[in-house]
C-alpha cells in the first residue's frame, strides 16, 4: 500500500461528513490531474481509467444529495455534478487537456466553498450543528463506507 492510500484511509477514520466530502473532491482533482499527465504522455487507457474513476465519485456524490431536505442547495449541487460529468465526457471524447483543466477549476471552486463550510462549523462561535449542512450530499448513508 502506498503512503497516500495509508494516509486517504487515516484520514477517513473518524471523519465528519463534512471532511469526507472535501476527501472526495480532492480524489477527484487528483483524478483529473493524473487524466491530464496520462494524457500528455500519449496513455489513453491511463487517462480513461482516471476520468471513469472521477464520474464514479461524482455520480456518488450526487446519488448521495438529499434533495428533500437540501432544497434549492441540493438541487444546484446535482446540477454542478451533471455539469461537471459533461464536461469530462467531453474531455474524454475530444482528448482534451484544457477542458479536462477546466473541471478542475471548476471542482477547485465548490471545493473551496465546502472548506469555508468546514471552517465555520468548526469555530468556536458556532452552534453544534449537524455532521453536514442541510442540502449537502453529507446526507449520505453510504459515505463513510464507500470506497472508490
Amino acid at each position: 500500500m502506498d503512503a497516500r492510500q495509508s494516509y486517504r484511509e487515516a484520514a477517513v477514520q473518524g471523519a465528519s461528513g463534512v471532511r469526507m466530502v472535501i476527501l472526495l473532491y480532492e480524489q477527484v482533482m487528483e483524478d483529473l490531474r493524473r487524466a491530464i499527465s496520462a494524457q500528455e504522455r500519449g496513455d489513453i487507457e491511463g487517462r480513461t481509467r482516471a476520468i471513469n474513476h472521477a464520474v464514479l465519485i461524482l455520480g456518488h456524490l450526487q446519488a448521495s444529495l438529499d434533495k428533500e431536505a437540501g432544497g434549492s442547495v441540493a438541487l444546484n449541487l446535482e446540477h454542478f455534478y451533471q455539469q461537471v460529468r459533461r464536461g469530462l465526457v467531453d474531455a474524454q471524447c475530444n482528448q482534451s487537456v484544457p477542458a479536462l483543466e477546466e473541471q478542475i477549476s471548476l471542482i477547485m471552486q465548490v471545493y473551496e466553498a465546502w472548506h469555508e463550510v468546514e471552517k465555520s462549523a468548526d469555530s468556536p462561535a458556532a452552534k453544534p450543528a449537524p455532521s453536514a449542512p442541510v442540502g449537502s450530499p453529507v446526507a449520505m448513508r453510504e459515505t463513510v463506507n464507500w470506497k472508490a
